[in-house]
C-alpha cells in the first residue's frame, strides 16, 4: 500500500524543521526572510549604532516579502503590512534596517551592482520621509514598480474560486489533504470545532462584506497548513467556514489560524503592550494595517494563543526576487513610502518633524541616506551572507549523511 503524501501528527516537527531549513537554501533573500533571530542579533551586538526613533507600533520583521496588497473588510485594496508576528511597540529605524536589507539581498541576488543597492537606499529614504509627510501613490503612476502595479491589478479582479484553487486546490467545501494540508489529531478537530460556537469569531466573519449580522456560522472543513518559514513549527490551521450571505446562499470563507509567539524584535523601554501574544499582533495589525487589523481576532486553540483571520481573494505577496535596476530603485522608494506611511499614522505632527529631522543628520556628501543605514546594510549583507552559506553547507551534510 503506496505510504500516504502527509504526515501523522506525531511525525510533523521533523517535517517541518526539514522544511524551513531547505526554502532558507533556495537564495540569500529567501535565508533573509526566514532568518529574523539572527536579524536582531546582530542588532543587540550593536547597541548606540542605530538612532532611537519615536515609540511606535513597527512590523518588527519588515522584508519585502511581509508587504503587499490587503482588502478591507468592505473590500478596498491597498498595498499595506501583511505579516505582523513580530510587531512591537519599538524603534521605526528596525523596520528601516530589517527593509533595507531585504532590498538590498534582492539585488544582490539580481546581479545589480553595488552601486544600485547605494541608489536604493537613497531612493528608500525618500519614500520612507514622503511617507511620514503622508503622502501617497496611486497603482497607475509611472514611479510605481511594475510589479505592484500588476499585483494591485490582478488583486482587483479576484474573487472567491481564484483564492480556492490557489490555497485548496479546489471550489469544493473541502480541503484535500497533501503536501501543503495534513490530517487533524482528534484534539485539533475538536478544538476547530468549538469554535463554531464562539460569538467574536462569527462577529468577525459576519462583520466582513455586508453579511447579515446574525447569522450563524458552520465549520466545514479544517487542516493543518504547511505554510510560510520563519513561522514553521507553530499551530497553523486552514479551516473552511459556511455563512449565510444576504441573498440567503451560503459563502464559503477561508480561515487562517496561527499560533502568536513571543516576538524577537525589542520593545521600546516602558512600552506598555497586551501581555498575551495574539492581542499583541492584533493590536500592532490594526496600528499599522487597518484593513488587515480589522479583520483579524486574537484567541485561544488548545491552552494556546492564536491569531484568527478570514482570507481574502485579494490578499496576496509581493515578489520582488528578480528586479532591473530601474525597478529595484522604484521598489525601494514605494515599499518605504508603506512603512513611512504606517508609522505615520501614530505619530503627532511634533514627532513626525522631530523624526525627519534625526534622518536628516549624518548624510554625506557623497551618499543621500543616513550614514548609520548605509553601514548597517553593509555588516548585516556581509553577516548574513556568510550565515547563509554556511547554513546550505550544513544543509548539505546533512543531505548526504541521510
Amino acid at each position: 500500500m503506496a505510504k500516504p503524501a502527509y504526515p501523522d501528527p506525531d511525525d510533523r516537527a521533523a517535517l517541518l524543521r526539514d522544511a524551513q531549513r531547505l526554502k532558507m537554501t533556495r537564495s540569500a533573500h529567501a535565508y533573509v526572510r526566514g532568518s529574523t533571530l539572527k536579524f536582531y542579533e546582530w542588532l543587540e551586538a550593536s547597541a548606540g549604532k542605530v538612532p532611537e526613533g519615536p515609540a511606535v507600533w513597527i512590523c518588527g520583521d519588515c522584508h519585502s516579502g511581509n508587504l503587499g496588497p490587503v482588502s478591507s473588510a468592505r473590500g478596498q485594496v491597498a498595498v499595506q503590512i501583511r505579516d505582523l508576528d513580530q510587531t512591537v511597540i519599538g524603534n521605526p529605524a528596525h523596520d528601516l534596517i530589517r527593509l533595507g536589507l531585504s532590498l538590498a539581498t534582492a539585488a544582490r541576488g539580481s546581479n545589480l551592482p553595488g552601486v544600485t543597492t547605494a541608489l536604493m537606499l537613497e531612493h528608500m529614504i525618500e519614500g520612507y520621509e514622503a511617507g511620514l509627510q503622508g503622502e501617497t501613490l496611486a497603482p497607475d503612476e509611472e514611479t510605481t514598480p511594475k510589479e505592484v502595479r500588476r499585483v494591485l491589478r490582478q488583486a482587483l479582479r479576484r474573487r472567491w474560486k481564484h483564492l480556492a484553487r490557489e490555497r485548496i486546490e479546489d471550489v469544493r467545501p473541502a480541503i484535500p489533504l497533501g503536501k501543503r494540508f495534513w490530517p487533524l489529531s482528534e484534539p485539533e478537530r475538536a478544538a476547530l470545532t468549538a469554535l463554531a460556537d464562539d460569538e467574536d469569531l462569527r462577529k468577525l466573519v459576519t462583520g466582513l462584506q455586508h453579511r447579515p449580522d446574525d447569522a450563524p456560522i458552520e465549520i466545514l472543513d479544517g487542516a493543518y497548513w504547511m505554510k510560510g518559514c520563519s513561522s514553521l513549527g507553530r499551530l497553523r490551521y486552514a479551516m473552511l467556514v459556511g455563512v449565510a450571505g444576504e441573498d440567503g446562499k451560503q459563502e464559503t470563507l477561508l480561515i487562517d489560524i496561527k499560533e502568536a509567539v513571543p516576538a524577537a524584535a525589542p520593545r521600546a523601554p516602558g512600552a506598555k503592550m497586551p501581555s498575551d501574544n495574539a492581542r499583541r499582533v492584533v493590536a500592532g495589525a490594526r496600528a499599522l494595517s487597518p484593513f488587515l487589523g480589522r479583520r483579524m481576532m486574537a484567541g485561544k486553540l488548545l491552552r494556546r494563543s492564536v491569531v484568527i483571520r478570514e482570507l481574502t481573494p485579494q490578499d496576496l505577496k509581493l515578489d520582488i526576487d528578480s528586479l532591473s535596476r530601474e525597478e529595484a530603485v522604484r521598489a525601494a522608494h514605494y515599499l518605504a513610502l508603506v512603512v513611512g506611511r504606517a508609522h505615520a499614522r501614530q505619530l503627532d505632527a511634533g514627532a513626525k518633524a522631530a523624526w525627519r529631522a534625526e534622518l536628516a543628520r549624518n548624510r554625506s556628501t557623497t551618499l543621500d541616506a543616513p550614514f548609520w543605514l548605509w553601514s548597517a546594510i553593509v555588516e548585516l549583507i556581509q553577516s548574513h551572507e556568510a550565515a547563509y552559506l554556511d547554513h546550505c553547507r550544513r544543509y548539505a551534510l546533512q543531505d548526504r549523511a541521510a
